[in-house]
């Protein structure tokens, strides 16, 4: 049988290849290797000419990680610290409508997770060290932070991955209100972690980084559900 073809989101960013600085579509490669590892066939999907169609050509799609959604679509000023690239969030805005849609399988990571929160209505916090109460999620030293989410009953989430598990951080906005989505797991400090929407076949997003982990549970789960 072919391995399911699974979408995958790229960085918009500026890099020197030849003679001069050019636009460049990057991604790490933990991304598809964790597809990879788990029956799927990823592809790499750029933001510089988007086109909704190539949803009918994937079985399922990962919104990756990466910079800050723009602000002003929840309407809301930006804060000294959002860092947004519009062309990044215009392309798979675009590719999230068609993916829900056409009931494609979703996971979103970090960045995708707020994303899939914006789509739905919901908002984020712009900067988590300004809020009160709030522990430590990014650190500044190069590496991940590290806490437990707790994930709750009645959700896709508990069923693929349990009652609690150990996560890395890397994020310095986290969501205020899930909208229309489904809060499916929580940090100690009360953030959201995890989001779902139990209507459709599997529309899943973390805040973690679990292809920089062991744990390929989810993207085995998002492949299952391509398949």
């Amino acid at each position: 049988m072919a391995r399911p073809l699974i979408g995958l989101t790229t960085y918009l960013k500026r890099g020197v290849y030849g003679p001069a600085e050019t636009d460049v579509a990057a991604l790490p490669l933990a991304y598809s290797r964790s597809v990879r590892e788990a029956g799927g066939l990823p592809v790499l999907v750029a933001s510089d000419d988007p086109d909704p169609g190539i949803v009918g050509r994937l079985d399922g799609l990962v919104l990756t990680g990466g910079s800050d959604v723009d602000p002003a679509r929840y309407g809301a000023a930006a804060h000294p610290r959002t860092a947004v690239v519009t062309r990044r969030d215009d392309a798979e805005l675009l590719l999230l409508r068609a993916a829900v849609a056409a009931d494609l399988p979703v996971l979103g990571v970090c960045r995708g997770m707020q994303l899939m929160v914006v789509a739905a209505g919901g908002r984020l916090h712009q900067h988590l060290p300004d809020v009160p109460g709030l522990a430590e999620h990014r650190r500044t030293d190069g590496r991940y932070a590290s806490h437990v989410v707790r994930i709750l009953d009645g959700t896709r989430c508990r069923d693929i991955l349990g009652a609690e598990l150990e996560v890395n951080s890397h994020h310095h906005q986290g969501v205020a209100d899930a909208g229309g989505l489904k809060i499916a797991a929580l940090a100690p400090d009360g953030l959201v972690e995890a989001v779902e929407d139990p209507g459709r076949a599997f529309h899943l997003a973390v805040q973690w980084h679990p292809e920089d982990t062991p744990d390929k549970r989810l993207f085995a789960a998002l492949v299952a559900a391509a398949g």
